[in-house]
């Protein structure tokens, strides 16, 4: 289990829990998991990877198993820029100058933000659902009613009562969440208990909450990343050589790979893994996920990243 490989790096903001994998002198890829999941989204994926002769860092997001603020004052922040910085800051604090991001579902959000503004540290990129960078200007442009429908969660979470709710019952939302967005997925209680430990963090309910109030401008933003969401709110163009990855039976809200494809101008690849494969794709199809990271490099290769900064 990736819980027995846990250690704690220390940024200005967390102290981070990540399993390591792999030899120390082998290229670095972080896998980045997303909500509601945790580390085990990469259970399989990560001794495929460190095998192959990575090093890989699958860290817990803020709010997520062993992580955790290192000022108790401090906000429970869960905007874009901030998830973007924490991968830096864990990169830094754990002397990786360049590493391929690699992520699903908040992870790959956070992958995306990070290879748009710094790309020089990202390598290459594979994304779950492809191009995730948004703002709250685009999350306050109506949907059609069957989208609108697809995000009830957001919704739900708007209110207090749904703060509420999810506060008491965040393991019946997960295991719904679950079902709903990957319905092949036969995943077993041992597989969910193994991961719903992560939701004890002490400040998983208040991130996750501000995450989607975020999105609907219904929650403050840190005036000190401002500078950081401009930019992500012109939904710049990724440089670095990507490969993005969907499910044919994601039931979670994703956009079309049509959509995004232009957003990748530094090489760039899309598959769709079909057999059933649902929103929690590296968790369900790991050798496929595996096969998109070494893949992502050859095209790394082949096309270098024009690291363009912003």
């Amino acid at each position: 289990m990736l819980t027995e490989l846990l250690r704690q790096a220390e940024t200005p903001t967390l102290s981070i829990g990540y399993a390591e994998l792999g030899p120390r002198e082998g290229p670095a890829v972080l896998l980045l998991h997303g909500w509601p999941y945790d580390i085990h989204t990469y259970a399989d994926a990560a001794p495929l990877l460190a095998d192959r002769g990575f090093r890989v860092i699958v860290p817990y997001q803020r709010g997520f198993g062993t992580t955790r603020f290192r000022d108790d004052a401090a906000p429970r922040n869960a905007q874009p820029a901030a998830l973007a910085l924490d991968v830096v800051a864990l990169m830094d604090a754990l002397d990786i100058e360049v590493a391929t991001l690699a992520g699903a579902d908040w992870g790959a959000r956070a992958a995306c933000c990070v290879a748009a503004l710094w790309p020089a540290r990202c390598t290459a990129l594979v994304a779950v659902s492809g191009y995730l960078i948004s703002s709250q200007a685009t999350g306050a442009a109506p949907l059609s009613p069957t989208a609108e429908h697809a995000w009830w969660y957001q919704y739900y979470f708007a209110t207090e009562r749904g703060r509420l709710g999810y506060a008491r019952y965040r393991n019946d939302f997960a295991r719904h969440i679950w079902q709903t967005a990957s319905p092949r997925w036969a995943f077993d209680e041992a597989t969910f208990a193994r991961t719903a430990t992560a939701f004890d963090n002490p400040d998983h309910v208040e991130i996750v909450i501000h995450n989607y109030r975020w999105r609907l401008d219904l929650a403050a933003s840190d005036p000190g990343l401002d500078d950081l969401e401009a930019k992500l709110a012109q939904l710049p163009p990724i440089t670095v050589p990507t490969i993005s990855l969907e499910g044919d039976a994601n039931g979670a809200p994703h956009p079309d790979p049509s959509t995004y494809a232009h957003k990748f101008i530094g090489g760039h690849a899309h598959r769709t893994i079909s057999g059933g494969i649902g929103h929690n794709l590296p968790q369900e199809s790991p050798r496929a996920f595996v096969a998109a990271v070494d893949d992502a490099l050859v095209l790394q290769k082949r096309r270098p990243a024009r690291g363009v900064k912003l």
